[in-house]
């Protein structure tokens, strides 16, 4: 299967598809009674008066999350061929991202994560063109707004903030304006959100939002290890990837260094961000799913021995079906 999703083949549009279901053909079988699906933030519902908690019957909503990881691993699979991170153009990336977003029963359903990774893959396509850019203060500022408009979708996408000035580090010079760029992008949002309050004599609400950013990081987490077993392979795979990448580092391009060391701590800012919301569900972690996909493509773009990483992929999807269905 790796080998065939290696090749830059317009067939392989349908085998994706066709593995996408595959790799939900568990929640298929198991539909569940009742799902849930809040498309905003509460402080943003008043803006948009959009209720979709009930709009969909649990295979609707099933089947509608499918088909959205689908349209966003075409989506992600063109921005990582288009700047060149992995060794040749394939379809591997997206194969990942769907794989990725198959590991948990969670993952497969409609909720503000999926949603928000529409605008992390986007966020991550302005992130990676920085280098690329004479005068970057405008895509700077178009990122701040982005990641404004996913905090009212879900509000831990707050924390990718902290991207903009690692990708600035990583990719320009330092200019303050840009530094600056970012915030005003972001704060361009609030102020129209904190506009709407106060005609509505609802400061105090306004200010309520914020609070969250006073939670302490966890000291202690509970945390049901047999739930996880699932992510032995993924780790295995992780690990084969980063030896491979240390191997070829200083071998590739500038620009693919930057590129992999941006995306590894927009991995570790997603997963730690789960503390800003004090009810969070395993879901929050397919933010996680992106910047880890590109490793994982990475891996298996440039593995040698076929029957090796061949077999490893297998292992991986039946280890993944196994640990669902049991």
């Amino acid at each position: 299967m790796i080998n065939q999703f290696r090749k830059l083949n317009p067939v392989n549009l349908i085998f994706l598809l066709a593995y996408a279901f595959f790799m939900r053909a568990v929640i298929f079988y198991r539909v569940p009674n009742h799902l849930n699906f809040d498309f905003l933030e509460p402080f943003a519902r008043p803006l948009i008066n959009i209720d979709f908690s009930n709009a969909f019957t649990p295979i609707t909503n099933i089947f509608i999350a499918t088909v959205l990881v689908y349209i966003q691993a075409l989506i992600f699979n063109r921005i990582i061929n288009n700047h060149n991170l992995l060794a040749k153009p394939s379809f591997l990336p997206g194969l990942m991202y769907i794989a990725g977003t198959s590991l948990f029963l969670d993952f497969m359903v409609l909720s503000p994560a999926l949603i928000s990774n529409f605008l992390l893959i986007w966020v991550i396509d302005k992130f990676l063109k920085l280098s690329k850019s004479a005068n970057s203060i405008t895509t700077v500022f178009d990122i701040g707004m982005i990641i404004a408009l996913g905090t009212l979708i879900y509000f831990p996408f707050m924390a990718m903030l902290v991207m903009i000035f690692l990708a600035l580090l990583l990719f320009r010079s330092f200019n303050w304006r840009e530094w600056i760029a970012g915030l005003v992008g972001f704060v361009t949002v609030f102020f129209f959100i904190a506009v709407y309050y106060y005609w509505n004599n609802n400061l105090d609400s306004f200010y309520q939002i914020w609070e969250p950013l006073g939670n302490k990081f966890p000291a202690v987490f509970k945390i049901n290890y047999n739930d996880y077993l699932v992510l032995i392979p993924v780790a295995v795979i992780i690990i084969l990837a980063s030896l491979q990448l240390r191997e070829n580092f200083f071998r590739s391009f500038i620009s693919t260094r930057k590129g992999f060391q941006l995306l590894f701590f927009m991995f570790l800012v997603a997963g730690a961000s789960f503390y800003l919301k004090p009810n969070f569900s395993i879901w929050h972690f397919l933010l996680c799913v992106p910047p880890g996909a590109v490793l994982l493509a990475y891996y298996f773009s440039n593995a040698k021995k076929r029957w090796f990483y061949e077999t490893l992929f297998l292992l991986f999807v039946l280890s993944v079906q196994y640990f669902l269905f049991v």
